[in-house]
């Protein structure tokens, strides 16, 4: 069985993964078990970024590396938070605070300059000098919230709705959520190439 670290340390993407590549015939280890430490972030874009934690974790680890880089992005205010997704109020900022952050830059926005998404770029390196990473990616499109609605999920997830359901993603179920999410449109473009990239 082929065996694939996953470069991240966030708790809340580490539960989704597992779940999102239960069937992909891999042996997923965690970089955080595998005592990684987390890579620095300084590109100004997603693959990039994705790229850059794959060659760290496939690097210290000897594995093949599947890394994410993702967050939500709101059009209107330039792609605002993006990349900082996770650090958009400071470093080490809670999630409610990026989220405060976030709805107070989105104040003056109305209707469909409301729109953002969420997206997820994936990258899977044979080894830490491979020429040809694996790149895919997903979106999911929604509508920022004024005020928070529900407690599951992380990051973003009470603030983003789906209009498709009208529920926000923070009041999804994991398994609603998991068959909808970027991760998971992300993810299931992935599965089927991830077998041939890894026997490469």
């Amino acid at each position: 069985m082929p065996e694939l670290v996953l470069a991240s340390h966030n708790a809340g993407k580490l539960a989704e993964f597992q779940a999102l590549l239960a069937g992909a015939g891999a042996r997923l280890h965690l970089a955080p078990a595998l005592g990684l430490a987390v890579p620095e972030e300084p590109a100004p874009s997603f693959v990039e970024n994705a790229i850059l934690k794959a060659r760290a974790a496939s690097r210290a680890s000897g594995l093949p590396a599947l890394a994410d880089d993702s967050g939500l992005i709101v059009p209107a205010l330039g792609g605002e938070p993006g990349v900082i997704s996770a650090r958009y109020a400071g470093r080490g900022a809670s999630d409610r605070a990026n989220g405060e952050r976030l709805v107070e830059r989105a104040r003056h926005l109305a209707g469909g300059e409301r729109a953002c998404a969420f997206v997820c770029v994936l990258v899977v390196l044979a080894h830490p000098d491979d020429p040809l990473p694996l790149i895919v990616e997903g979106r999911w499109d929604g509508l920022l919230l004024d005020a928070p609605r529900g407690t599951g999920g992380f990051g973003y997830d009470p603030w983003f709705l789906d209009p498709e359901s009208g529920l926000t993603a923070a009041e999804m179920a994991r398994e609603q959520k998991n068959a909808r999410s970027h991760r998971a449109r992300a993810c299931a473009r992935l599965l089927p190439l991830l077998s041939a990239k890894l026997a490469a």
